[in-house]
C-alpha cells in the first residue's frame, strides 16, 4: 500500500469541516465534506496518483481517445479483478465522450483511488457521529466481494489490489463538524469468518472501521478462498432459514 495512513490519521484528526448548510447529519450528507477533506490530505501525499474512481476513469479513457465502446475499453485494463470493480456499466461506457464524461455515483466501490506501478489502493471513506449510537454502516455487497474473490482467483491476482476503509469520528460543534478521532483498517487483514453479512440489508457486509479485527496473517489468496467458504456457508445457512420461516408452514396447503 502506498497511503502512509498513520501520517493521515494524524493530519485529519482534530480538523473540522462546515456543518452542511441543509440535510440531516448523517449519512452522505455528513459523509461528503470529510471525504473531500480526506481526498485532499491523500492527494498531498500522492499527488499524481490520487484520484476520485470517476476521475481516473475518465483520465483512463481520455489518454485513450481512440478506443471506442464498451468492449474495447474495457481491454484497457489489466486485469479482469479490477476491471470488475472500477469500471462502469456496458451502455455508460459506451456513450462515454470528452464531452459526456463520468460524474461522480455514490456507488461507486472507491470513494478514493490510488493508482500507483500498477498497483490499486481503493479507499472507502466511513463517518461516525459519536454523539449517537448507531448500527454498524454498509460497507460492500458480500455478493460483489465473492464474485471479485473469484474473478481474483480464477486470474491469480493477488498483488494488485487492496481495500481499505477510513473512518472519521466527529462531533458537531459551533456548526463544524469536528473529527475527534480516525482510524483505518485493511479488509484482506481482517478474519473472513467474522464479517457479518446483513441479509436485509441486500447482503451488506456492515462493521464500524474502527472495530474490525485485524488478525488475518495469510496470504491475499488464502484470505479470497477463506472468505468464499464464508460466504457459502452463510449463504445455506439463510436459505434454510427462509425454508423453515417462510416455505414449511404453507406447504401442507399446495400439497
Amino acid at each position: 500500500m502506498k497511503v502512509n495512513y498513520r501520517e493521515l490519521v494524524k493530519k485529519v484528526r482534530g480538523t473540522s469541516v462546515p456543518k452542511p448548510l441543509s440535510g440531516t447529519l448523517s449519512g452522505h450528507a455528513a459523509g461528503e465534506p470529510f471525504d473531500k477533506h480526506v481526498y485532499n490530505e491523500i492527494k498531498k501525499q500522492l499527488p499524481k496518483n490520487t484520484f476520485r474512481q470517476y476521475e481516473y476513469l475518465n483520465d483512463l479513457y481520455s489518454k485513450n481517445p481512440e478506443i471506442i465502446g464498451n468492449k474495447a475499453r474495457q481491454e484497457l485494463f489489466d486485469s479482469p479483478s479490477v476491471l470488475f470493480l472500477l469500471s462502469r456499466g456496458k451502455d455508460a461506457t459506451n456513450k462515454w465522450s470528452l464531452e459526456n464524461p463520468f460524474d461522480e455515483k455514490q456507488d461507486d466501490t472507491a470513494d478514493i483511488l490510488v493508482v500507483k506501478d500498477g498497483f490499486f489502493e481503493i479507499i472507502d471513506i466511513k463517518t461516525r457521529n459519536l454523539s449517537k449510537s448507531a448500527q454498524a454502516p454498509n460497507i460492500i455487497s458480500s455478493f460483489k466481494l465473492a464474485q471479485m474473490c473469484a474473478k481474483m482467483i480464477d486470474n491469480h491476482e493477488f498483488d494488485n489490489l487492496s481495500i481499505s476503509y477510513f473512518e472519521v469520528d466527529w462531533e458537531l460543534k459551533d456548526r463544524k463538524l469536528i473529527c475527534k478521532d480516525a482510524h483505518y483498517a485493511h479488509l484482506f487483514r481482517a478474519t473472513p469468518k467474522n464479517l457479518y453479512i446483513n441479509w436485509a440489508a441486500a447482503m451488506q457486509i456492515q462493521f464500524h472501521v474502527s472495530n474490525l479485527d485485524q488478525d488475518f496473517k495469510g496470504s491475499v489468496e488464502g484470505w479470497a478462498k477463506a472468505y468464499l467458504k464464508h460466504f457459502v456457508a452463510q449463504v445455506y445457512r439463510r436459505s434454510q432459514y427462509m425454508v423453515e420461516k417462510y416455505a414449511k408452514p404453507f406447504e401442507r396447503y399446495i400439497k
